[in-house]
């Protein structure tokens, strides 16, 4: 797994590195908190070993911003200060693990791994894009090419459905049970009534006929 350290004590990153490397983690490392979090803002680590005081930027606010970021990377605080309201205020920050100084190195691996074992969150999008559509998830608004387009709420379901799989095959079974939440066929067309609805709305051939199979949608839809 890859690790990047933020921590200012020369001997004590040279002893984490160390022992964490052997453990067969691949380690960075950083002695300074701005240094640290342009590193964990370019870079693919799985785990972030950061520091409360560090010169340049604390690991406090080095954290906040990771989370403004939409970061989701665990990360697990060192420090001195191992009070309870420090421990609080660190994972009410964004930590999700907090360590005390002075520390067992076993203790240090048993929460590294810990932590490498939590299954990862990933941001999920507030947008969803297919060619010039766009639909934002938030003011539950769809637009091409910036102009807004009217759907009623089944319509916009219908869509996002389908804008979440672009260039996938929708069958029909998995609109009637992912858009109108029916686990059996209602003998009825509307599935083709919506569709039809949503193409003249959204004016293109975005939406393209499988035969014999369902619906998908593209990004190479033209004016109709």
């Amino acid at each position: 797994m890859n690790v990047l350290l933020v921590e200012d004590e020369p001997d004590l990153a040279a002893y984490v590195v160390r022992g964490l490397t052997e453990s067969g983690h691949r380690v960075d490392h950083a002695a300074r908190g701005d240094s640290g979090f342009r590193i964990a803002s370019e870079g693919h680590y799985d785990l972030l070993i950061v520091d409360r005081m560090l010169p340049g930027m604390d690991g406090l606010t080095l954290v906040k911003a990771l989370r403004e970021k939409q970061s989701s990377l665990p990360v697990l605080f060192l420090s001195n200060l191992g009070g309870l309201d420090d421990r609080v205020e660190g994972l009410n920050s964004g930590g999700d693990d907090y360590l005390a100084k002075p520390f067992a190195f076993t203790e240090l691996l048993a929460r590294v791994n810990a932590l490498l074992r939590r299954p990862q969150l990933t941001a999920q999008p507030t947008t969803l894009r297919v060619g010039e559509l766009e639909m934002d998830l938030i003011k539950r608004r769809v637009t091409r090419a910036e102009h807004e387009i009217d759907l009623q709420p089944r319509e916009f379901s219908l869509l996002e459905y389908l804008m979440r799989r672009p260039d996938q095959i929708v069958t029909r079974t998995m609109l009637l049970e992912g858009v109108w939440n029916y686990h059996f066929d209602p003998k009825t067309n509307i599935v083709e009534t919506h569709i039809s609805r949503l193409r003249s709305k959204i004016d293109g051939d975005f939406i393209q006929t499988v035969r014999g199979s369902g619906y998908l949608i593209h990004a190479t839809g033209t004016a109709s």
